[in-house]
């Protein structure tokens, strides 16, 4: 597929350096731009240029000597670049017109990345909703976005327990999705074929930009760039507009995690709201988790399993680390919506946590340190409705700041069996709570 001609003439530089200028400007480079056009053009339109590769490994990894799986037409265009690149710095008096070039096939294989990526997300909830300016903005400054490259294709890894600005911002995202119900299932991306895509669009896309850039700072680099003594302005702006392609690229593999992450929020709210539908009155402890519980878990296992060989650890806490938080929001409010739960009701829901913390804790990513605490706090939400209203208050007067008021009020308005809750029970509470 590459136009080895040119591979091979690459090792006589140094012939080719003594032909006759008018030659190389008016054949040489108009033949080689043809052919290398062509090639362009074989790695972006065939079948298998946009196809996750089938992977042995279940493990990322970074090298791609030991088999990073970079899309076959992303791989090809890097391999082309490098070697147009290599032209450039091998004949520098025609450095502008090959780095010009290089962009104009760098622009054609975005446009097909992105026309790749619009076909997986089109008219899904998750993609309208990143391009919302308040969704994009809390995500912005949610703390997970350290997991994503920074403008120097760097990652922030530090794994540190929430703090309460965390908290907040995660928060008030959770209740901006959470405020989308009902979640319509054809709104999600339920081809899991397309969130692979997706992830190892992304990790290309990366690993094409940060080869963009190590390529453009060699090419700035390059000698004979002097012209008059001063550095030739028009070499030094095309450099830069390498480094421009290379934050496209960037910036479209951040917005497929992006996509990926708030898919699995939607998911997540999508099986939970199964909660409105179900009565909390069992007559038995039931051994099993809920049916929408054993889904929503099969699933989370399922697509990380299937994502592991395409996604650095980082890059799979992005997607799945939101999962928990949601839910454990859901969990919380549930309660809003139901008239009555009896002890087997809380039981249940306190298994249903225990079976989703237990699939989060599950993904090496995630801090399973988080998880717990997160759920934790559900389960001892839904164990202060076996308290009598006395030891409830107690409760509350200890533990002012662990739910917000119209929580703690949610929990006497729910009907108990055998609970009595007496008329000024609201006013009680709101009295030892701050406003």
């Amino acid at each position: 597929m590459l136009p080895t001609k040119y591979s091979q003439l690459g090792r006589r530089n140094d012939g080719l350096l003594a032909f006759v200028e008018n030659f190389v400007k008016d054949h040489f480079l108009p033949t080689m731009f043809v052919d290398y056009r062509k090639c362009v053009q074989q790695a972006i339109s065939s079948p298998a240029a946009f196809r996750p590769r089938a992977h042995l490994v279940t493990a990322y990894t970074p090298s791609i000597e030991k088999g990073r799986p970079v899309l076959q037409g992303l791989l090809a265009i890097d391999f082309l670049t490098k070697e147009v690149l290599g032209w450039a710095q091998a004949m520098p008096k025609f450095a502008n017109d090959l780095v010009k070039y290089v962009q104009t096939f760098l622009e054609r294989t975005y446009e097909r990345c992105r026309t790749s990526y619009m076909e997986a997300v089109l008219e899904k909830q998750s993609y309208m909703l990143i391009g919302r300016h308040d969704v994009e903005k809390l995500m912005r400054i949610d703390s997970s976005s350290a997991y994503l490259p920074n403008p120097l294709g760097e990652l922030n890894t530090e794994n540190n327990l929430p703090d309460a600005e965390t908290i907040e911002v995660e928060s008030e995202l959770s209740d901006l999705l959470l405020n989308l119900r009902p979640i319509k299932q054809e709104n999600l991306i339920h081809d899991d074929n397309k969130l692979i895509l997706l992830a190892s669009l992304s990790d290309s896309l990366e690993y094409v930009a940060d080869s963009i850039e190590r390529l453009g700072q060699a090419t700035q680099r390059a000698p004979n760039q002097v012209v008059n003594g001063k550095v030739n302005p028009t070499h030094t702006d095309n450099t830069k507009n390498l480094a421009s392609f290379a934050q496209e690229y960037r910036k479209l593999a951040i917005d497929c995690l992006k996509v990926l992450r708030i898919e699995m929020q939607m998911e997540t709210i999508f099986h939970l709201q199964g909660m409105t539908n179900r009565e909390y009155l069992d007559d038995q402890d039931a051994e099993e988790p809920d049916d929408f519980i054993i889904s929503l878990t099969a699933q989370i296992t399922q697509r990380d399993e299937k994502m592991a060989p395409f996604v650095s650890n980082a890059k799979r806490n992005y997607i799945f680390g939101g999962i928990c938080g949601i839910a454990a929001n859901a969990f919380l409010k549930a309660l809003a919506d139901m008239k009555s739960i009896n002890l087997f009701g809380v039981q249940q829901i306190c298994r249903d946590s225990i079976a989703l913390e237990q699939a989060l804790s599950a993904i090496p990513s995630i801090s399973s340190e988080v998880v717990q605490q997160r759920l934790d706090r559900v389960r001892t939400y839904y164990e202060l409705l076996n308290m009598p209203f006395e030891a409830l208050l107690a409760f509350v007067t200890e533990h002012k700041h662990l739910f917000t008021v119209i929580e703690y009020g949610n929990l006497l308005k729910v009907q108990v069996p055998g609970r009595e809750i007496p008329p000024d029970a609201q006013y009680r509470v709101s009295e030892i709570l701050p406003l």
